[in-house]
């Protein structure tokens, strides 16, 4: 008898709150999300009202100039250029060019993406980009680049040794003896005649859709323990 209760009531009851707990834990994980980004966007927006931050050799603190526009004057070196795979611009495939730049009185770099190129004579052979010579000065947006590694999906070694599937700071700072600013350049469009296409696009404002999915995940697990009590109940009933 006392088996016959255990699996007739207490089981079904613990799957259900295990559910229950899933379902509500998955919607404040949107909720958390949707918060985040909405931070983010306020963060874009008021950063991008205040005047340029002058960058120089002393390394950044990168949280603070996510999304701030910055200047730099230094000298591109042209011989460290690689580009990074997979970016699209009006449905067509390319790269961006990413181009270290030795910031003048030291020996700090930083890394500025100059823009987008398309693969003018196939995936074999990397855009040819011209370099400005000298010293320059460079300004646009700061962005701390974020690497994901997906949980099997390992990453495959390009075909063309400058050609990466990422932009790694990480990985760059590893393979060079010199610092190296925790941040990149994203370049403002300029007039250089390298025919790259600057086109950054501001943050996607996702906080409408995370806060419609915690909504569905809340309203699941309601319509779930609705059930559960209507289906206990009527049980009940029938045993009494």
């Amino acid at each position: 008898m006392q088996m016959r209760f255990l699996f007739s009531r207490l089981v079904p009851a613990f799957a259900v709150a295990c559910v229950l707990a899933l379902l509500v834990h998955l919607g404040l994980w949107q909720l958390g999300k949707a918060e985040r980004r909405a931070a983010e966007l306020t963060q874009h927006t008021e950063r991008a009202k205040l005047g340029p931050y002058s960058i120089d050799s002393k390394l950044v603190d990168f949280r603070s100039l996510q999304d701030a526009r910055v200047s730099v004057r230094g000298r591109f070196e042209p011989q460290e250029q690689f580009f990074v795979d997979n970016k699209q611009e009006n449905g067509k495939p390319g790269v961006h060019v990413v181009t270290p730049l030795k910031i003048e009185g030291g020996v700090t770099r930083i890394l500025v993406n100059r823009g987008w190129a398309g693969w003018a004579q196939g995936r074999q052979v990397l855009p040819t980009i011209a370099v400005v010579e000298g010293v320059v000065d460079v300004s646009g947006v700061a962005d701390v680049p974020v690497n994901k590694n997906f949980f099997l999906m390992p990453e495959h070694a390009q075909s063309l040794p400058q050609l990466w599937s990422r932009l790694d700071l990480q990985r760059f700072t590893a393979e060079h003896n010199y610092p190296v600013q925790p941040v990149v350049i994203l370049q403002a469009s300029t007039t250089a005649p390298d025919g790259l296409i600057r086109n950054w696009q501001p943050p996607e404002d996702r906080v409408a859709k995370h806060q419609s999915y915690a909504y569905q995940w809340f309203g699941m697990a309601l319509a779930l323990l609705v059930f559960y009590i209507v289906t206990s109940v009527r049980t009940s009933r029938s045993n009494d």
